[in-house]
C-alpha cells in the first residue's frame, strides 16, 4: 500500500497545527513529516498550512485545515484511481 505524506513545518505551530498533526498520526495509511521549514514563509506566517503528497494546503483555521487534508488525500487517491484505470486499459 502507498502511503500518502502530510509535511508540516514546526514554524507554522503558531496556527496550531501540531493539534492536528497528532489527529493525523493516528491515521495507519498517512506518514506525517515534520521539518524545521517548508520554504513557504509567506503562507507559513499567515495561514495554517500543510503539504499534502506534495501539494499545498492552506485554510482559514486549523480544524478547516484537518478537513482539507483529509479531502486533498480522498481527492488525490481518486484521481490515481482513474489513472490506473486508463493506463490497465491501453
Amino acid at each position: 500500500m502507498i502511503m500518502d505524506i502530510v509535511e508540516f513545518c514546526v514554524s507554522n505551530h503558531h496556527h496550531g497545527t501540531d493539534t492536528i498533526l497528532d489527529k493525523l498520526e493516528q491515521h495507519p495509511d498517512i506518514e506525517v513529516i515534520e521539518y524545521g521549514c517548508l520554504g513557504n514563509c509567506g503562507e507559513c506566517f499567515l495561514s495554517p498550512y500543510a503539504l499534502v503528497n506534495g501539494e499545498s494546503v492552506v485554510a482559514e483555521n486549523v480544524e478547516q485545515l484537518y478537513e482539507l487534508i483529509l479531502k486533498a488525500i480522498h481527492e488525490q487517491q481518486s484521481q490515481q484511481s482513474e489513472l490506473d484505470k486508463l493506463l490497465d486499459d491501453l
